[in-house]
Order: C-alpha cells, then sequence, then structure tokens
C-alpha cells in the first residue's frame, strides 16, 4: 500500500493508475461535489462502479450518505454489492455525538462480510476503538489534527503502536493531507496509506531541479547532435 488517491474524477484517476503509483481511491461526497457529480443518487452509484472497475483489483472507499443506524446499514450492504473491491465509510460517530456508529461497524464487518473504513478521526484513542470494532480501515485526518494544534505524527505513532501490540489488523490511512512533505513524513510515521490529492501527487512527482536539470540534458543532447 502507501498512496491511496482522494478523487472523484475518473480521467485523473485513469491517468494516475496508468503511473502505477496508486494503490487505491478513497471518496466522499464533498470529493464528488468538487469534482462536478450531479444527478443525484443514480449519478453517485454510477460514477462509484465505474471507478471501482477502473483500478480493480484496487480498493474504492464509498462513504455512506446518512447517520440513521439502519440506513447506514442499508447503505453499506449495497454500495459494497456494487463491486468486489469496494469498502464502506463510516464516520466514527454522528453529528451530534451519537453512538451508533461502531455498532453498524462492527455488524458490517462480522455479521454482512463487508470491509469498512472507519473516517473522521482526530485521534489515536478513536482509532484504537474503531479498530476494536473491527475496521478494516481506520482513518485519521491528519491536516486536521495539526490545525488544532496537536501533531499528526504523534497521533500515527501511537495508534500504529496500539495496533501492532494488541494484534489488530486494522490498517491506518491518513487523510485530509495539505502539504506534500506531510506524505513522507506519515508514512515514516507508521502510518501504512496516505490519502493524496491529485494535485499533491503531481507536486511529489515534479520538482524545480528536476525541470532544470531535464532541460539542460536536452540542450547539451541538442548541441551534441549539431556537432
Amino acid at each position: 500500500m502507501a498512496i491511496f488517491l482522494d478523487s472523484g474524477d475518473v480521467n485523473e484517476i485513469q491517468r494516475f493508475k496508468k503511473m502505477g503509483i496508486i494503490r487505491g481511491v478513497t471518496t466522499n461526497p464533498t470529493i464528488l461535489l468538487r469534482d462536478g457529480l450531479k444527478g443525484g443518487e443514480e449519478a453517485l452509484k454510477e460514477r462509484q462502479i465505474e471507478i471501482a472497475r477502473l483500478i480493480n483489483p484496487l480498493p474504492l472507499s464509498v462513504e455512506v450518505t446518512t447517520n440513521d443506524r439502519d440506513e447506514m446499514l442499508r447503505q453499506a450492504i449495497e454500495f459494497a454489492g456494487w463491486a468486489d473491491n469496494i469498502n464502506v465509510k463510516i464516520t466514527i460517530h454522528g453529528p451530534e455525538g451519537e453512538l451508533d456508529n461502531l455498532e453498524v461497524v462492527h455488524l458490517l464487518e462480522t455479521e454482512h462480510d463487508v470491509r469498512v473504513n472507519v473516517t473522521a478521526m482526530m485521534s489515536a484513542q478513536q482509532g484504537l476503538l474503531a479498530a476494536l470494532a473491527g475496521a478494516t480501515y481506520v482513518s485519521l485526518f491528519g491536516g486536521r489534527i495539526n490545525n488544532m494544534g496537536y501533531n499528526a505524527i504523534e497521533e500515527i505513532d501511537k495508534l500504529r503502536n496500539l495496533l501492532d501490540d494488541q494484534g489488530l489488523n486494522s490498517k491506518i490511512i491518513i487523510g485530509s493531507t495539505r502539504e506534500i512533505l506531510n506524505v513522507v513524513e506519515w508514512l515514516e510515521a507508521g502510518a501504512h496509506i496516505v490519502t493524496v490529492s491529485p494535485n499533491l501527487l503531481e507536486g511529489m512527482i515534479v520538482h524545480p531541479y528536476s525541470k532544470e536539470t531535464v532541460r539542460m540534458f536536452l540542450a547539451d543532447a541538442e548541441k551534441t547532435s549539431n556537432q
């Protein structure tokens, strides 16, 4: 694993998949709106199925659009049935701190054979509880943790140590990536996966000194061919 692409843009996903540098894709309603999705539930379904087919067998995270307990279960089972490589994103708790979500996660993982990505977490303690509930992936929002004045690296390190010590198999995903330097430092801190937007991933590839060097090589090659 290592890098998941945060995108609902099929062209962007295809571009980076052809490079062989992504190991999965994550989406949510915010990402899909940003990438221009219109047409309601049917358009959502069609886009997610298209992405799942495009990246198969790499995993695709699809987020439920409700926080009602029974509807979360229904949606998660439906979404997971769209393709074998889909896992379902469920937030750690509801908008007012409702606690049904981890019960839903546990039911999906243990009784419905649905792989779950628990998301919107800001601390190692939340990640540990999501892992204990059986989540396949536990997602911390690194950029938001840093914005609150804490250090995401410390939370990643604590969570990775807890998972390893307790023999829990959940994979740590770090999202809300704001800077290119976050990617390597968070992987080094113990994250299994960092999610990256297309513009940040492009920024990881392109370096001004590399551009300068390539220009020099090409200019010297042209001089050589003219001698």
